[in-house]
């Protein structure tokens, strides 16, 4: 499979040399966003409203999917459904671990272990292939800055990067006025079909509430 909406996102966070993550806290709701809506994509899960259902716990082959589809499974303990907020809120920072992990294990970024201020132990992951992030940056701007017409994946992608707020890592030294409409306007489009594109809706507003909560409580 190629790289997953989730691991495309986790590229545009991490620093190509240094390997830091920024935005950290809003890239981890929308790394989270992005392997739900991968599951729904593959018909495993469904968002409908505030919603989500598992529909399929058949394994994709993917490992980053299926480890979140087996935690899926458990956390629903055989209910037919939970609040998509509650589920991005648990996997948040879980998510991030494992889209990283999965990056490394496809070569596009390594682990470089170093200790802060000389003693606490901590993790960087700089870039190891830049062909999956070029690919990704090339087919964003076609889309946002250019005008093309996005397929079913970018379309949700776009959405997740303009809900969690990511306008700076996707566009960097793009003004956000310049590419936060044309955003909108793909999110809102009808690029997909109409069960997609109403879950694709719908991650987004959940997304979008996680994300404001997390900036009301860190300036607060």
């Amino acid at each position: 499979m190629a790289v997953t909406l989730a691991e495309e996102i986790m590229l545009l966070s991490l620093d190509d040399e240094s390997g830091a993550p920024e935005q950290r806290q809003a890239a981890g709701w929308a790394v989270a966003g992005g392997i739900l809506l991968e599951l729904v994509l593959a018909g495993r899960a469904s968002v409908e409203g505030k919603y989500l259902k598992l529909t399929d716990a058949t394994p994709t082959g993917e490992q980053l999917l299926d480890g979140r589809l087996a935690l899926l499974e458990s956390w629903l303990r055989g209910r037919e459904k939970r609040r998509v907020t509650e589920w991005l809120a648990r996997d948040q920072a879980k998510a991030v671990g494992a889209a990283v992990e999965s990056l490394c294990e496809r070569g596009v970024v390594v682990e470089r272990r170093h200790r802060k201020l000389g003693l606490f132990p901590a993790r960087r992951y700089p870039e190891a292939d830049s062909a999956a992030e070029t690919e990704l940056r090339q087919r964003l701007q076609a889309v946002v800055l250019e005008g093309a017409a996005p397929d079913v994946r970018t379309t949700g992608l776009i959405a997740l990067i303009h809900a969690a707020k990511l306008h700076r890592l996707a566009f960097p030294g793009v003004p956000r006025k310049q590419v936060a409409d044309r955003m909108a306007v793909v999110a809102a489009g009808q690029w997909a079909g109409e069960s997609v594109r109403a879950a694709i809706h719908d991650m987004q507003v959940a997304l979008a509430a996680v994300t404001v909560v997390t900036v009301i409580a860190a300036g607060s």
